[in-house]
């Protein structure tokens, strides 16, 4: 057994000064705080709603907190706003509206976005600040005027109203194809039309499969979005056979205004589709967000 001289001995790490510490520590101890805080401002409201659609009438009435049901399987709650919610003909509703809204933004947006980046014409800058104006005011303010271009197009009261202000009311989107455009080669389109390609080939062969990320982060945000919009279907939606997911919640809870727990139930209906989604696709979402953010 050797032994290593004084000399020899690797030298000693300091050691951080007590203060140093003791700041560290208080440190993660408030991160840590400050994670439970903002976990329990969203999870306990979708706990109270889970714990009371399970619930009957007489416990609601008895305990109106976060008791525990005395039935874990009391799914009657569930029926009741199932079938007078008609959540099967609000979610087809919704369905229509999400789908043709997403597919006519990405198509628009990357096609604007393409065209913006790539094509150099007069007053280039002039749009691009249009856009970001248009981004800044609020839409509540435009609502007279757009009440009447709806009503003028004869679409008022029909699935189709919606479509149209969700395709051509999203400037996020156009900005969010613009970065994704903008990391994008333009070698790539000058060798294409080398090759004989056009514009619109070009955008279809080469710039639309490279968008991948972009399109993800788009149909995701822009589906939530319209899927928990409320003030857009029920303004320009009144009947109430083309009731939304978000419409017919309201709309149910006039006959059922002191049953919380039906009401829970039909929120809960609500909630578990966008749920899971959201578990499903989260790493699409930050992935996207973070390549946006780098490019």
């Amino acid at each position: 057994m050797t032994v290593l001289s004084p000399a020899a001995r690797p030298p000693a790490k300091p050691r951080a000064p007590r203060g140093t510490r003791a700041g560290g520590r208080l440190a993660t101890a408030l991160k840590y705080a400050t994670l439970v805080l903002a976990s329990a401002v969203v999870v306990v409201p979708l706990a109270a709603i889970l714990l009371t659609s399970l619930r009957t009438g007489k416990e609601v009435s008895k305990d109106p907190g976060l008791a525990l049901p005395h039935d874990w399987l009391n799914f009657h709650n569930y029926t009741v706003a199932f079938t007078d919610g008609h959540m099967v003909r609000a979610l087809l509703n919704t369905a229509f509206i999400l789908v043709f809204s997403v597919a006519g933004t990405v198509l628009i947006g990357s096609m604007t976005a393409y065209a913006v980046d790539r094509f150099h014409f007069r007053f280039k800058k002039l749009v691009l600040g249009a856009f970001l104006v248009a981004s800044l005011v609020p839409s509540v303010t435009t609502q007279v005027a757009t009440y009447r271009i709806v009503n003028d197009l004869g679409v008022m009261d029909t699935r189709w109203a919606p479509v149209l202000l969700y395709m051509g009311t999203d400037i996020v989107s156009i900005y969010i194809f613009l970065q994704f455009i903008r990391s994008i080669p333009v070698s790539l389109d000058e060798a294409a039309r080398l090759d004989g390609a056009s514009s619109f080939t070009i955008y279809r062969r080469i710039i639309l499969p490279l968008l991948k990320p972009a399109i993800a982060t788009v149909v995701i945000v822009k589906g939530v979005a319209i899927y928990n919009d409320f003030y857009i279907p029920f303004l320009y939606m009144p009947s109430e056979e083309l009731g939304t997911i978000s419409t017919s919640l309201f709309r149910f809870k006039g006959p059922y205004g002191a049953h919380w727990e039906v009401i829970s139930a039909g929120a809960a209906l609500v909630i578990v589709p966008s749920l899971l989604v959201f578990l499903a696709l989260q790493r699409c979402i930050y992935n996207g967000f973070a390549a946006g953010a780098t490019k």
